[in-house]
């Protein structure tokens, strides 16, 4: 049996992941700050701080596989918070490369980046994905420590928190009877559910074909924002006003994240995958039931 430590695991994708990781017999270790809500019978959690090298090490022992998932998720408190960002984003990545470094039985690094690593939006957050890519890279070159870099796009699921925009969304109009949207709401996304991430995220550890590799993990479904906002509304009876609170967004991309960078990465996608439509209406009927 396999061992795989997913750092943050007790969050949104990284439960997901650990979950899909159990399904396939590999043996589970949550490494948080915080114990999951969703840890399992067969998973094993050990509370971590990746700020602290000596937690991190003890987690890893006899590991096979590392996920890293921990960082300042939510753009725009990362543009609020740079020292934050940067000391979890990028020194915090750097102490668990260096516990997979020190320890022989790793034999693959999984590193949580974002569709903003390539991009010149996406300010201190978009920064930390693409330095911390960068020494990655650079782990492999002079050490050998094998990796898969994964860029997500804009994940949604029933598990989120503050830090993903839909659960945010559709939180706050449930609350309030409001739909706020920030700019012209033309920006295109391809929303992913996370149950299609989470399968996604594993199957790249049983093809060699994703060793030391760039991927990109977004939906087939393309859709502007205020199409996202017509369809929650239509879900919901069209009871809610949908209302622009800001034209000036800053930070965020428009249609595409990435600029130009000689780093190619390789498009996966989920077949079957879980439809947007039905996807939203599981997210509102969980926090429904949360939090009303």
């Amino acid at each position: 049996m396999k061992k795989a430590v997913v750092f943050g695991g007790s969050g949104f994708l990284g439960s997901y992941v650990a979950d899909e990781l159990s399904r396939r017999d590999y043996r589970v270790v949550i490494a948080d700050r915080v114990k999951s809500p969703y840890l399992r019978t067969s998973q094993e959690f050990i509370e971590v701080d990746i700020l602290n090298r000596e937690s991190v090490e003890k987690a890893i022992e006899d590991a096979n596989f590392v996920y890293n998932f921990v960082a300042v998720a939510n753009l725009d408190e990362a543009i609020g918070k740079p020292m934050d960002t940067m000391t979890i984003n990028v020194i915090g990545n750097m102490n668990i490369l260096e516990a997979c470094r020190n320890n022989r039985t790793v034999e693959r690094f999984i590193y949580a980046s974002s569709a903003y690593a390539l991009s010149e939006d996406g300010s201190f957050y978009g920064i930390s994905k693409r330095t911390s890519e960068k020494i990655i890279e650079e782990y492999y070159k002079r050490y050998g420590l094998k990796y898969s870099i994964i860029r997500y796009g804009s994940v949604y699921g029933e598990r989120a928190s503050h830090n993903n925009y839909i659960y945010n969304l559709i939180s706050k109009a449930l609350e309030t009877g409001k739909l706020e949207y920030k700019g012209d709401g033309e920006d295109v996304r391809e929303y992913i559910h996370v149950v299609d991430t989470a399968r996604l995220s594993v199957d790249i550890l049983e093809n060699i074909e994703f060793e030391n590799e760039h991927l990109i993990l977004t939906g087939l479904e393309k859709m502007k924002r205020v199409e996202l906002l017509t369809m929650i509304n239509e879900i919901l009876g069209n009871k809610l006003e949908i209302v622009n609170i800001d034209r000036d967004y800053f930070g965020h991309y428009k249609i595409t994240p990435y600029a130009f960078h000689p780093t190619v990465a390789k498009k996966l996608v989920a077949n079957p995958f879980v439809d947007l439509g039905q996807g939203l209406l599981e997210v509102i009927r969980t926090i429904s039931e949360d939090e009303f």
